[in-house]
């Protein structure tokens, strides 16, 4: 029974911008590397599905880091509350 080839997702990358960029056609690129051009369609379009995903994480990620640093400021306000109360005392 064959192995089935894997491949990595940045050579997926590399072969969707070079069809999107319109450098070399989709049949070219399937010829040159083996691949039959359902595959390459498949993986065009999931490119193209979650791209603008890219763009929502690092938002996202950045307004979480956010409200996680506001939360640990007032932790630290506190506790230096605290502390100089206890060093009153």
């Amino acid at each position: 029974m064959a192995k089935r080839r894997r491949f990595t997702p940045e050579f997926k990358a590399e072969l969707v911008l070079e069809v999107l960029s319109s450098a070399t056609s989709q049949a070219e690129v399937c010829r040159r590397h083996n691949l039959n051009e359902n595959q390459l369609s498949q993986w065009k379009r999931q490119l193209l599905e979650n791209a603008p995903m890219l763009f929502e994480s690092t938002d996202k990620q950045s307004s979480d880091d956010e409200k996680r640093i506001a939360h640990l400021e007032q932790l630290v306000g506190r506790m230096a509350v605290a502390l100089d109360i206890e060093k009153n005392y």
